[in-house]
């Protein structure tokens, strides 16, 4: 068995475009209530506290990661943040293999093991994700930016274990 992945995936927390162009909505909108504030005094200075204060947030983000993801030794693992245990997937008990859209929503929340509705969510960004169905009936929804590879990667671990 080897220990190399065949797939790896880092998803970051602040990469999302949808959540930066709040954050700079929000920036922006601080600066310029910094200006139009006539008694620039503790209000305006309140503005610009918080504009700068986002926006050190935002830069701070860029580099946080939510979750990594990999397939490596016919498992997908995925790794989240600081206090978040490990969660393995034993691709052996997967029955179905499907890239659909994540969701319809123009804003989408980042989640970590969310179970909700017999379904079990991993999203941080992208439009796309990989939905996989056990035999249980249980799904794993995984959003990724690299829909291809991952869905590739899982698919050649799958015909790994038809092989044997």
């Amino acid at each position: 068995m080897s220990s190399k992945p065949v797939f790896e995936e880092k998803q970051y927390l602040g990469r999302d475009f949808n959540r930066i162009s709040i954050r700079a909505v929000m920036i922006l909108f601080c600066i310029a209530a910094y200006y139009i504030t006539e008694g620039k005094e503790r209000n305006g200075d309140l503005f610009l506290l918080v504009g700068a204060g986002i926006f050190v947030v935002s830069i701070i983000m860029l580099f946080m990661v939510h979750y990594r993801t990999a397939v490596r030794n016919g498992s997908l693992i995925l790794d989240g943040l600081w206090t978040t245990k490990l969660v393995k997937i034993d691709l052996n008990s997967i029955v179905r293999v499907e890239r659909k859209k994540y969701n319809s929503f123009i804003i989408n929340n980042p989640v970590y093991n969310l179970h909700q509705n017999g379904k079990i969510r991993f999203y941080a960004s992208g439009k796309e994700a990989i939905y996989l169905t056990d035999r249980d009936g249980l799904e794993y929804i995984i959003g990724t930016r690299k829909p291809d590879e991952l869905e590739r990667a899982i698919k050649s671990e799958l015909m790994k274990k038809t092989a044997y």
